[in-house]
């Protein structure tokens, strides 16, 4: 099975990506919708111990997280420890069950994959991008978005030029669905003949002599 770790910052059209690639039969994980599940859930505890007031009715409170840890190293690494464990048994369970499967290809959405060195175990990294004015018109159109938020939330993250260096594929979301869908395709042809450990194995030679 190969896995491929797909990316991109804020706005940049991740989630549409992913869907993308299930529709052409690969298994999808996506890290942001396990953490919806894990604030309902394992989590509610710990995080309602380590941040009195996060949770709300018994589920964790997005927007009241948010205000105890944006800007705020201290209590955002915190909340990593406690979120990040969750999430990876999660994404193991995932690729057991892809395998179990059959599935040729699996794919894990996860917007921090190269904060958090999630690219090391994947076989390919496809990133997802767009021009910053498209990001940013996609993301003050979201509900409860201010200009504040959207900069400390692009604070913790990699630059967009950076993750398109270290990317192996790079699909564009900013020139509609069919456009895009074309790319994922594209990038599902270049893999079909590859197996996952000697395609990233290649890879990371070619990048390590251009750098030479």
């Amino acid at each position: 099975m190969f896995l491929i770790g797909l990316t991109g910052s804020i706005g940049m059209g991740k989630s549409a990506t992913a869907r993308m690639f299930a529709a052409r039969g690969a298994a999808v994980h996506d890290a942001d919708a396990e953490v919806h599940r894990l604030y309902e859930g394992d989590a509610v505890a710990p995080i309602g111990a380590a941040f009195p007031g996060a949770v709300v009715d018994g589920r964790v409170d997005r927007v009241e997280l948010s205000k105890l840890v944006l800007g705020d190293d201290a209590a955002m690494k915190r909340l990593e420890r406690i979120v990040h464990p969750l999430v990876r048994a999660a994404d193991r369970a995932f690729l057991e069950r892809a395998r179990a499967e059959g599935r040729r290809f699996a794919v894990a959405e996860v917007p921090l994959l190269f904060e958090t060195g999630g690219d090391r175990r994947a076989d390919a990294v496809v990133l997802v991008s767009a021009d910053p004015d498209i990001q940013r018109e996609r993301v003050l159109a979201r509900p409860g978005m201010s200009e504040d938020k959207f900069a400390a939330i692009l604070a913790r993250q990699m630059p967009d030029a950076e993750k398109r260096r270290r990317a192996h594929f790079i699909v564009d979301s900013g020139n509609g669905f069919p456009a895009a869908e074309k790319q994922v395709d594209d990038i599902l042809r270049a893999l079909a003949g590859c197996t996952g450990t000697a395609y990233a194995r290649r890879q990371r030679q070619h990048a390590a002599g251009r750098q030479m």
